[in-house]
């Protein structure tokens, strides 16, 4: 099977060499800064979260999740439920290739959140290689992005972190390999001694070979940081995903496509927020 990590670290080069020439480097980090300040990710006392997504197509599934004409109201109305049903943090996927996304679904979320009474922030969830694209989610309105250990050679992270710093974003940092956690929580580590808010991400899904390993969540679990929130990602399906997760450590779940493909996505939402809560409560 081809590196499909590989080939979204290509894709991406070639985004951002198209959009700096479209819109200046110097240019993007003006908007960034120009941007109103997203809302700030507050993260529930209950010890339990939801980050939760919107996404038109995920690379694992033979179709797409949104089917017929390009449904430009699909990020507003499915943020809206998010944030009806309790979510902390709205993920928006931006990567057209493999996930059919666009930083405009970003911008429509962002627009409909921050016009609710209670908004919460977005975060823009793309394969993040050039501190351009930090400073772009930001002019967007992203309260946060998504930075994945695996993808970042380690002469990129200082750059990515002071775009971070500049720009006011908070920082997801994932790692899917076992043996680059420890550089995901030195990462974050790093970033929140910049005064960076950071969090840490454990994908079960293997974004070299889109493969799912569901035992991966258990054995980091042992190694998880008591100073940095962590995030169980990918392949969490079921409320009792949610509560393994919650049992195992985990301060917040980041799921999509169970959400999408719910009939109800609020009732869907609140009863993984639910049940991660009850599993803490009963622990």
């Amino acid at each position: 099977m081809a590196d499909f990590l590989e080939a979204m670290s290509i894709a991406s080069t070639r985004r951002v060499r198209r959009a700096a020439a479209l819109v200046p480097a110097s240019e993007i980090r003006i908007r960034a800064a120009d941007a109103p300040p997203a809302p700030p990710l507050q993260l529930s006392q209950a010890g339990f979260d939801v980050i939760a997504e919107v996404k038109r197509r995920a690379p694992g599934r033979p179709t797409p999740m949104v089917t017929g004409p390009r449904d430009m109201e699909f990020p507003a109305r499915l943020a809206t439920a998010y944030a009806e049903a309790g979510a902390a943090v709205v993920s928006v996927l931006t990567e057209p290739l493999a996930f059919d996304g666009e930083l405009d679904d970003l911008i429509r979320a962002v627009e409909t959140l921050n016009g609710l009474a209670s908004a919460i922030p977005t975060m823009r969830k793309d394969f993040l290689v050039d501190p351009y694209q930090l400073f772009e989610a930001r002019a967007a309105g992203a309260g946060g992005v998504l930075l994945i250990a695996d993808l970042l050679n380690p002469e990129a992270i200082d750059p990515m972190l002071d775009a971070a710093q500049e720009s006011g974003l908070w920082l997801l940092v994932e790692a899917f390999a076992d043996a680059r956690f420890s550089a995901a929580v030195d990462m974050a580590r790093r970033a929140r001694d910049r005064g960076v808010t950071a969090l840490v991400g454990v994908n079960s899904r293997d974004l070299r070979t889109l493969a799912v390993d569901p035992d991966r969540l258990r054995r980091v679990a042992a190694h998880l940081p008591d100073d940095i929130p962590t995030v169980a990602e990918s392949g969490l399906q079921h409320e009792s995903d949610a509560a393994y997760a919650a049992r195992l450590g985990y301060q917040l779940a980041l799921v999509g496509t169970a959400f999408v493909t719910a009939s109800d996505p609020v009732a869907r939402l609140s009863g993984f927020i639910r049940a991660g809560r009850t599993a803490i409560e009963a622990s």
